[in-house]
């Protein structure tokens, strides 16, 4: 659809990769799998992708959530309003009402909610402690070929540090976006929508090196994926209609066509990719936090 922005995008597939790709989706579907840790600090899930790791925790009363020596960067998403929280890294305290995300430096940190609610946690891969919570680890025991080594982004110039960011209520007719990233993660997180999704007017595209998790914190969507054959039968698959609801992550491999489509007004979900995407860093106002974290050199290009 020529009046999605991302029509414009250039395409970005390297001469020397595969046309197809067997990898499976995988899927958290926090309103129905068994939580992996539950205790008087709340309910956590954990489902992973070849680079990303989504915690998605619903806390109790009070409760503190702690990483220590964590080997890189990471984010916080509070998701909703009257959801205050403390968070603590090198030396300082941020606090919010909620309805903010947050990019937390490496090292030891700790959040805490005096009234509870539900948060997630966004790392990479690199922590075997949290990729060995979960429960669709096995589907990544070995990488995806299609995906290049994880590389972290260059350093903020202003160090590492707590950082706090509104997220979206309104957004302007015709703006795509607001994007954040940081040194491992982006996350492209829009305003509740307004209406369903004009099923005459999908995107279905795919990526052709890294994946996406489309992360639904409200309402209920369909993921269309697609496989395009490859020259062995045996890596064939058929379609994917996933029809969840929210909370649930939903993790789409490289080469995998696939479109969303939102069951529900007010339908609330984001896309978050591991390191951050070259193409949309690349369009000028997409990246609200750019200048705080500057593209690698071969990004700029």
């Amino acid at each position: 659809d020529k009046s999605d922005p991302r029509s414009a995008l250039p395409a970005t597939a390297r001469a020397d990769a595969p046309l197809a790709t067997s990898w499976p989706a995988s899927f958290g579907l926090y309103y129905q799998d068994p939580p992996v840790d539950e205790d008087a600090s709340g309910r956590a899930w954990y489902t992973r992708n070849q680079n990303l790791l989504v915690n998605y925790i619903e806390a109790a009363p009070g409760a503190s959530f702690s990483r220590k020596g964590q080997i890189d960067e990471y984010m916080i998403i509070v998701p909703d309003d009257d959801t205050p929280y403390a968070v603590s890294a090198k030396g300082e305290t941020k606090e919010g009402p909620g309805y903010q995300m947050i990019i937390v430096p490496p090292g030891d940190s700790e959040i805490t909610l005096p009234k509870g609610g539900r948060f997630v946690r966004l790392f990479s891969t690199q922590s075997d402690d949290l990729n060995a919570k979960c429960s669709n680890a096995q589907t990544y025991a070995e990488p995806d070929p299609n995906i290049p080594p994880f590389k972290p982004w260059p350093e903020p110039p202003s160090g590492y540090k707590l950082r706090v960011y509104d997220l979206c209520r309104e957004r302007a007719p015709g703006e795509y976006a607001p994007i954040w990233r940081c040194t491992t993660i982006m996350l492209n997180f829009g305003p509740p929508g307004k209406a369903k999704r004009d099923p005459s007017r999908m995107s279905p595209h795919s990526h052709a090196d890294f994946e996406q998790c489309s992360l639904l914190f409200d309402g209920s969507t369909i993921h269309h994926m697609r496989w395009m054959w490859g020259i062995d039968q045996a890596g064939w698959r058929e379609d994917v209609h996933a029809a969840l609801r929210a909370p649930s992550a939903t993790m789409m491999p490289a080469r995998v066509i696939h479109t969303s489509e939102a069951q529900e007004v007010g339908n609330r979900m984001c896309d978050i990719f591991a390191p951050p995407r070259f193409d949309f860093s690349r369009q000028p106002g997409w990246v609200r936090n750019a200048e705080d974290y500057p593209m690698p050199d071969e990004a700029a290009g």
